[in-house]
């Protein structure tokens, strides 16, 4: 098995131009994510600041019926298209014509919806909301296959570019509304701003002139992979959106709103930045399919660097909620301090079960992220029925006690298919996870013995002294991994592997 692996290695660093197309399509797909979410998070931290926490709460209760709808835009052709070796020019007009048919005929159900919805959370306004909101699906299908053309030959530049563009549009938009005191319509118009100026400047890029096809016929393995992946898009839906969908029928608008945004801050890490990086791990893992040792080998390092980050973030924002809350948000936010504590807590572990999927899909096992989405739509729901007991902190509970649970269905069913054992992928969380543990520790105990100041001063010390302690102590427990990252950020090329007894030994 050692011999096996460090020839994976080899062959991986053989292949010198699909590893640096790989390296060049995570810089300019997480490089430029980052310039993008910075502009982005400007404008939110802007707007949040003149709107009141009633306003995100009607918007949380809108994107329920939005995101419920959007599991059938036809994300998943899209995908099919990446993960084929081949791909006809018939197969792209058939699946341009789906995707046209999918997305008007889910604009058309939303609008019927909007009053239904406006009856059950008992918030006239919502259907207003809905029929506007309608007009990001008629977007979609000139997203969709463009970029996905793109991402299968890992090209992420021009995308990247445009996620720029749109993010500055959306953030003068929402700029504008919000300062001239059109409350919760900004959150309306800035997304549907984004979407529209994506789906312009991508068909232009790609230069789409396509002729949609409403004859499917020989599309039956695209259609096959897709509604796969559209079963699992609906159980991830129900999952993630059914605390929302349920609270927000017991709980007041403000109440809502406080919680639906420490939702928000909580999962920037894991719903903003590890998709985009799922989208270059996908083509780069199919690229693999055929040698499981390196995709095995690929996807525990993916894990390894990723906690790094994931796990201190989460951590230190566990214990620094208050001064982050206050310097972010404002002090009229102060009540969502408890929530972004608790919520910290369960993020490390909702990352970790992300990044299962593009390497199953790619495995050709869409149905394994598909089935932990099933698994998740039930034991979700189910915590957070119990959780609403006490109130919308119970909420915040339930993803602390359901996403482990969670996790470790998603691992049982993955780790033949990707070649990985329970003590390889431990070994890839804990340099990570020890880490930030001991750095939270330090930080708790640190902001004790503070005075009393205002929150941004407070903050940034707290975040220097989590910094300085974190990297410390990666370096005195677990200095290998800490060169690792070095030697990845310089490009430099790593040492030969030393493989310890666990990674010596058969995948179980």
């Amino acid at each position: 098995m050692a011999t096996i692996l460090v020839n994976s290695e080899a062959s991986i660093a053989a292949d010198g131009n699909f590893g640096n197309r790989v390296r060049s399509a995570v810089f300019w797909r997480s490089g430029t994510q980052i310039l993008a979410q910075i502009i982005a998070w400007g404008a939110t931290l802007a707007v949040i600041r003149i709107l009141d926490p009633n306003d995100y709460g009607i918007f949380a209760m809108t994107q329920v019926v939005l995101v419920f709808l959007s599991f059938m835009n036809g994300y998943g052709l899209a995908s099919s298209i990446i993960q084929a070796e081949k791909v006809e020019p018939i197969r792209i007009r058939q699946a341009f014509g789906m995707l046209l048919l999918l997305n008007g005929g889910i604009a058309i159900l939303q609008i019927l919806l909007a009053p239904v919805a406006a009856d059950y959370y008992r918030q006239p306004i919502i259907a207003d909301l809905l029929r506007v909101q309608a007009l990001i699906f008629l977007a979609t299908p000139f997203m969709v296959l463009p970029e996905a053309l793109m991402t299968r030959n890992l090209e992420f530049k021009k995308p990247a570019i445009i996620n720029l563009i749109s993010a500055v549009v959306g953030a003068a938009v929402a700029l504008y509304f919000a300062l001239n005191g059109h409350g919760v319509w900004t959150l309306i118009y800035a997304p549907l701003s984004i979407f529209w100026t994506r789906a312009i400047c991508l068909v232009i890029a790609v230069k789409f002139y396509v002729w949609p096809s409403f004859n499917f016929k020989g599309a039956g393995a695209m259609f096959g992979f897709g509604a796969t992946l559209l079963a699992s898009h609906l159980f991830w839906t129900i999952q993630s959106q059914s605390d929302i969908f349920i609270a927000g029928r017991f709980l007041n608008p403000h109440e809502l709103g406080l919680y639906a945004e420490a939702l928000f801050l909580t999962t920037i890490f894991a719903a903003k930045f590890v998709p985009p990086l799922n989208e270059v791990a996908f083509p780069a893992y199919s690229r693999l399919q055929d040698d499981p040792k390196a995709l095995s080998w690929s996807f525990l390092k993916a894990v390894r660097l990723i906690m790094l980050i994931s796990c201190p973030l989460y951590l230190g924002m566990s214990v620094t909620a208050e001064p982050l809350v206050g310097t972010l948000f404002g002090p009229k936010w102060l009540e969502m301090t408890p929530f972004v504590t608790i919520l910290a807590l369960a993020m490390p572990v909702m990352t970790l079960q992300i990044l299962f999927a593009p390497a199953n899909n790619a495995a050709g096992k869409p149905q394994i992220t598909a089935r932990a989405s099933f698994v998740g739509a039930i034991l979700m729901p189910i915590t957070f029925l119990i959780g609403l007991q006490w109130g919308a902190i119970g909420l915040a509970w339930g993803w602390v006690i359901a996403f482990p649970l969670l996790t470790l269905f998603t691992f049982f069913q993955s780790y033949r298919h990707i070649g990985i054992t329970a003590g390889q992928l431990a070994g890839a969380i804990w340099p990570g996870l020890s880490t930030s543990i001991a750095m939270a520790a330090v930080v708790y105990i640190a902001d004790q013995f503070l005075p009393e100041m205002i929150v941004y001063a407070r903050l940034t010390i707290l975040v220097g002294v989590g910094g300085i302690a974190y990297i410390g102590l990666l370096a005195l427990l677990a200095k290998p991994t800490l060169l690792e990252v070095v030697q990845l950020i310089l490009r430099k090329k790593a040492p030969e592997p030393t493989l310890d007894p666990e990674l010596s030994e058969s995948p179980s």
